[in-house]
Parts: structure tokens; sequence; C-alpha cells
């Protein structure tokens, strides 16, 4: 029998050449003004010099706030990693204790993000669920320049500059049954693009049916990370993808798992 030390070794030999290693910190109060958050890296560090990854920011809903990071595993991008889906670039989880999201707190870690790893700064995402879903139309809204694209599901919006969200590809999808936050939250906000005179990077579906709690099967869904990573800055008057569609039919086909989380209190 081999030593098992040689057994390790040789199975590390027979790695793909291009497999990259990965791994997820945690920072709390290390980054000044920013939100306590979860940084995965899928290089873990090794990162040519000439590559750079794509950024996916996580805004979560009101049952994961608090001061435990953990939770924000609970749903989302980590969960949704765990459970097969690909999502090959820096994803970036900010944890908040509690209210509204706050814009500038979400760009610190942005910010150190961009200092400390290869973040392809035209490649910058935002999505998010309920109160993350109004954390993402506030975000969108005070940085219409530096988000490529936005995905808001059954939120709203807070902020006075919601007329900036003309400026970006965004996709609202919000369920004409919920009854934590109704769509009408919405649509105030597709009313204030529409105000401007151009909605045409604006996606707005309208999920038939669909309660308040369905919609986080939304980050199980391939094609809603093939809509996000279709979009740069750096594109031609920030044209929006419309080669994609999410359904209330996608959602029941989604993760079964989803039926385990109480998504209710969101």
């Amino acid at each position: 029998m081999l030593p098992r030390w040689l057994v390790i070794l040789t199975l590390l030999l027979c790695l793909p050449s291009g497999a990259r290693a990965q791994s997820t910190s945690a920072h709390k109060g290390d980054v000044a003004g920013a939100y306590p958050f979860l940084f995965y890296d899928p290089a873990e560090g090794d990162t040519p010099p000439d590559a750079h990854f794509p950024l996916l920011i996580f805004l979560h809903g009101a049952s994961l706030c608090g001061n435990n990071l953990n939770k924000v595993k609970r749903y989302g991008p980590f969960d949704a990693m765990q459970k097969g889906i690909n999502i090959d670039c820096y994803v970036l989880a900010p944890q908040n204790p509690g209210g509204s999201w706050k814009p500038e707190k979400i760009w610190k870690a942005v910010e150190w993000a961009q200092q400390h790893y290869h973040v392809d700064s035209t490649r910058v995402y935002v999505y998010g669920m309920s109160l993350g879903g109004y954390g993402t139309i506030d975000f969108a809204a005070t940085y219409p320049d530096r988000v490529a694209a936005a995905m808001a599901i059954c939120g709203g919006g807070s902020v006075s500059q919601l007329g900036n969200l003309s400026k970006l590809p965004l996709w609202i999808l919000h369920g004409t049954a919920d009854r934590a936050v109704p769509i009408k939250e919405s649509e105030r906000v597709v009313a204030a693009i529409k105000a401007t005179g151009d909605d045409s990077r604006l996606i707005f579906t309208r999920l038939a049916g669909v309660d308040h709690g369905r919609p986080a099967r939304i980050f199980y869904i391939a094609e809603t990370y093939d809509w996000l990573f279709s979009h740069s800055t750096q594109d031609e008057d920030r044209a929006v993808c419309r080669d994609f569609e999410i359904t209330a039919q996608m959602l029941e086909r989604a993760y079964s798992a989803m039926k385990d989380v109480d998504y209710e209190r969101e």
C-alpha cells in the first residue's frame, strides 16, 4: 500500500493544469466605512497579472440581517455554488445589521476588493432580494456608471435619484401575489425610469401568481448569471441584453431544496 502522503501528492499532480483553488474570507471591522462582508475569490489569489474577474455583489433580505456573517450563506450565491451553480467571479456579500442598505457602505467594500484583487472594474454587478432588492435599486441608482448590470428581486427603491436607473441595464422581477412587498413598490421604480423618457435598458418581469418567497430561486438559475455577465460598462450605449427570460415555471423547476427555506420574513 502506498504511503498516504504519496497518494495525496499523486492526486494533486493529476489535477488539470487549469484547475484553480477557491477561498472565502470574512471581513468584519477591517475595512473602514464598509459593512462586514464575505468575499469569495475563485482563484484564491493565484491570478496572473493580466487576468481579471467580474465582481458580483449580493445584497440579502431582512431575515439575514445581524452580526453573524455565516447567515449570509443561507441563500444566494454561496448556497447556489454549493448546489452546483457555476459563478466564476469574485463574490462580495455584505451583511446589513438592520435598516435600509447604505450604498456608500457597500461601495467601500467594492473599493477594497478593487485594491486587493484583480477586479474587472467594467464588470461589477449587483443583485438582491426584498430588502436586498431595495438595496440593489438604491446602489445602482447611486452608482449607475460603475454598475455593469443590476437585478432587483421583489424590492423597491428609496433614494431620490431613481431616474439614474435609466442609464444602466436593469432587470426588475416581482411576484404579483407578493404580500410582504407589494408589486407596486417595483412599479414605482419603473415609473420613475419611464419618467426620464428612456426605459430602453429596463426589463420588468411580473411573475404571475408568485408570492414573496419563491423568487429566491432566481439565485439558483443559470440564466440569472448568464444575463448579468453579458453586460459591461464598455458596451455600446449600455444596451440591455434581452436574450434571456425567467418565468414562474422556471422557478418551479429550480432547486426543490429552496422549499425548505422560509423567506416570508423577508
